[in-house]
């Protein structure tokens, strides 16, 4: 009891929370669409060259932001892993608890931060200030299966790292992020307000708005079977860790 009073002081406030989830988003968007445009312009037509600088520069500011911002919200940045902290399926940086509302202000920060850091990245690279909608295709079963399987993979990382190597994660994750750019059709978007708000974009890393709302269904999926899964795969390594925790000796 004494502990759980403990851990609830040493939380930051809800407003800081809130902060560092809009923040991170909008830097991971910036990132994400800046590194795009700057790509295009320098890759002189070389599309393998543009999507190679864009991925590292996505990896590794990921894994910057992470680190950055997850002492203070638990760096989400991603309305599904926030859904999926939400349902307990994940290490929760609140203590084991993680009430619905703010799960919802978690969600609408990103969504804000996202379309902010869009806004960002077009003011660095002298492109008209105001979001317009892209024209990028990327539709089909195949975009959405791989839209799944990043996400997916995406969780899964989060949710074994956080198990056994939490100090890894963000790590682990900006490589994930890296690698699924390449395997995966549709370069891994794997995030709902990263996709949102790269509907706005008519650059290099856009997405047309009426191809977003398959992507986020898909990404949805993706994270929820893989929460489902890894509660079954470490189900009998977290009945340990309590039963050890309870007896005060360290789990095996």
């Amino acid at each position: 009891m004494l502990r759980a009073r403990l851990l609830r002081l040493m939380r930051p406030s809800l407003a800081r929370r809130l902060v560092a989830e809009g923040l991170g988003t909008a830097l991971l968007v910036a990132a994400v669409i800046g590194s795009g445009i700057m790509a295009e312009r320098l890759a002189g037509g070389n599309v393998a060259l543009a999507l190679l600088a864009n991925t590292i520069a996505t990896g590794a500011t990921l894994v910057a932001l992470i680190l950055t911002f997850g002492g203070v919200s638990g760096a989400h940045f991603n309305p599904v892993v926030t859904l999926v902290e939400w349902l307990g399926a994940l290490p929760s940086g609140s203590g084991g608890f993680f009430p619905l509302a703010l799960a919802v202000g978690y969600v609408m920060a990103q969504l804000a931060g996202g379309l902010l850091g869009a806004m960002a990245a077009h003011a660095m690279f002298a492109e008209p200030a105001w979001l317009a909608a892209s024209t990028h295709l990327r539709a089909g079963g195949a975009q959405w299966f791989s839209e799944a399987v990043a996400t997916f993979g995406l969780v899964a990382v989060i949710r074994g790292c956080g198990h056994r190597r939490p100090d890894a994660t963000p790590l682990a994750v900006g490589l994930y992020i890296a690698g699924a750019y390449w395997f995966t059709a549709s370069t891994s978007f794997a995030n709902p307000a990263v996709t949102l708000a790269r509907a706005f974009t008519p650059t290099f890393a856009g997405i047309r708005p009426a191809d977003v709302a398959p992507f986020v269904v898909a990404q949805l999926a993706g994270g929820l079977m893989a929460a489902a899964l890894f509660r079954w795969l470490l189900a009998d390594t977290a009945t340990a860790s309590a039963a050890a925790a309870a007896s005060g000796q360290e789990p095996v």
